[in-house]
Parts: structure tokens; C-alpha cells; sequence
């Protein structure tokens, strides 16, 4: 059976989701977008996905066309739909289609509605092998504009981080900036030292406060574990006796080499394990 998403109040088939070619998210990447897991039919950490759907819209000066509440019950039957089980559920919010091609904001009297589509994907997040032998990254410089805090759908630079370390055969890429990781292509990113402290860079703009990062931070800091909200460096992290990355689409995952070295002993550390045991039991415990 034909997979569903949501296209502006309706439910249709894939074959049948479109949106119009004078769409701004499409002609300007004028949008924002929002990643959420899902696991056994449950939405995970979804509550911290919409503040930040609102902050990010906010950022932008879009109006959400519909309100959290009722974003999350699309999402839901979303999720029902499409029988799903274990996987995410993609949303993306556009200024909307105007009658040409203009790059400013369209005219109160035109009255264009803003874009908000929504789609779900399989994943066994729980249950991917690398969970368990960890990922290579590589570095790469970081291109991206200054406001990366938003979320939002102009993805290039990320696109092509992702195929570089797609090419070189690496599960991520790590992205440099004077000298510092600021984080991963779709993840963030961290390291523990030697003597045990979980360092991340801190929000800003420079990078995009994630969800799970969030709640992993609190989680560890809940449990007495040493946290340190600051930038590294890739020598740093060489140095580190673990490293991982957190992201919706994969909770907790460790890193086991950065460019072609090994981080520690090469394989997933006793830290790095223990918190994606944590995060799970997080989000099972407050799935909704």
C-alpha cells in the first residue's frame, strides 16, 4: 500500500504530494523543517521538536498555519496511517506559494498561506548495527551562514558534508570552523576526556541547539556526570578517550575515528553506551 502525507489540510498518497512550483521553500529554501523519532508508534521528545518548530518559525517572522496542538495530532495520524512503527516523521513549513518569483516577503493583500507538509519514514533506530561498532567521521570546513541556530530547509552545505563523508565511506562529517568543531552534518557533536567530562560546544549561533543534545545533557547531569558546554578541537578529540554524536535519527552513536584515527581504543565507550541506554529509556518513558 502507497505510503501517506499531509499536503495543506489533506491526506494523500505519495504519488500524489505536491506542493506549487512558485512554492518559496522551493524557490528560496524560505522554510523550516522538524525531524521527529518515533518508536514502537510513539512520538520521542516531541514536545522539544515543536519549541523549537516555534522558535525557529519565529526566528523568520512565519506564522505557523496551524497551531502545536494540532501539528502533533497530524503527526499522530500521520503515524497511524502509515502503520508505523519504528522511523520518523519529517514536517516542513514554508512561507508559502506566491503568483511569481519576488524575494520579499509576499504582500498582506495577496494573502498567500503558508506551506506546511508533512511525511513519515521506517527506521530501526534501536536496533542499527552501528549503534553497537561506532561510525568514522571526517572533518570538513564549515560554509554555512551565521544564524545556524535556525532550523531551517537551505541545507546545501550539510548536503554536501553528508556526500563528502558518504564518498570517503564515514558515517558523518564534522564541520571546522576557526579551528573548532561546531558540529556534525545532521548531528551534534561530543567528546569525553580522559578524566571522564562529556564536553559539547555551547548553543549559540553558531550551531543548532538539538533536541536529543539537550536531552542527553540533562540526562547526564542528572545522573552526576560531568558536563562542559564548550568548543574543541579535533586534536582534542583525537586525544579523548570517547566521542559520539547525538540526532533524532540515531539518539546516542559513538565515533571511533575522525579522519582515518582512532578515538581511544576504536570502539564504542562505556560512557557512550550508557547514555544511549539512558536516552532510551528517556524516551520510551515519555513517548507520546
Amino acid at each position: 500500500m502507497e505510503k501517506i502525507a499531509y499536503v495543506n489540510g489533506s491526506y494523500v498518497p505519495h504519488s500524489e504530494a505536491k506542493v506549487s512550483v512558485f512554492d518559496r521553500g522551493f524557490l528560496f529554501a524560505d522554510g523550516i523543517y522538524e525531524v521527529a523519532a518515533v518508536l514502537e508508534g510513539k512520538l520521542i521528545d516531541n514536545a522539544s521538536h515543536l519549541a523549537r518548530l516555534k522558535r525557529s518559525v519565529g526566528e523568520i517572522q512565519l506564522a505557523l498555519p496551524e497551531t502545536l496542538e494540532r501539528i502533533e495530532e497530524i503527526q499522530k495520524e500521520l503515524v497511524k496511517r502509515n502503520d508505523l512503527v519504528n522511523g520518523m516523521v519529517y514536517l516542513e513549513v514554508t512561507r508559502g506559494a506566491d503568483k511569481g518569483r519576488d524575494f520579499a516577503f509576499p504582500k498582506a493583500e495577496a494573502n498567500v498561506k503558508p506551506t506546511l507538509v508533512m511525511f513519515t519514514s521506517e527506521k530501526d533506530i534501536i536496533n542499527a548495527p552501528s549503534a553497537k561498532t561506532g561510525i568514522n567521521v571526517i572533518t570538513v570546513p564549515d560554509i554555512r551562514w551565521e544564524r545556524r541556530d535556525i532550523k531551517s530547509v537551505a541545507l546545501l552545505a550539510q548536503v554536501l558534508a553528508k556526500q563528502a563523508a558518504a564518498a570517503a565511506g564515514a558515517g558523518e562529517a564534522w564541520m571546522i570552523e576557526d579551528g573548532k568543531v561546531t558540529e556534525g552534518g545532521s548531528s551534534s557533536s561530543f567528546i569525553v576526556t580522559q578524566d571522564d567530562v562529556i564536553v559539547t560546544r555551547q548553543n549559540g549561533n553558531e550551531i543548532l541547539p538539538g533536541c536529543t543534545r539537550k536531552a542527553v545533557v540533562k540526562l547526564a547531569e542528572e545522573r552526576q556526570l560531568r558536563i562542559e558546554e564548550r568548543a574543541f578541537t579535533v586534536e582534542e578529540a583525537l586525544a579523548a578517550k570517547e566521542a559520539f554524536i547525538t540526532s533524532a535519527s540515531v539518539f546516542v552513536q559513538g565515533v571511533v575515528a575522525i579522519d582515518g584515527n582512532k578515538v581511544g581504543n576504536g570502539k564504542v565507550g562505556p560512557i557512550t553506551d550508557r547514555l544511549r541506554e539512558i536516552y532510551v529509556e528517556f524516551a520510551k518513558a515519555t513517548a507520546v
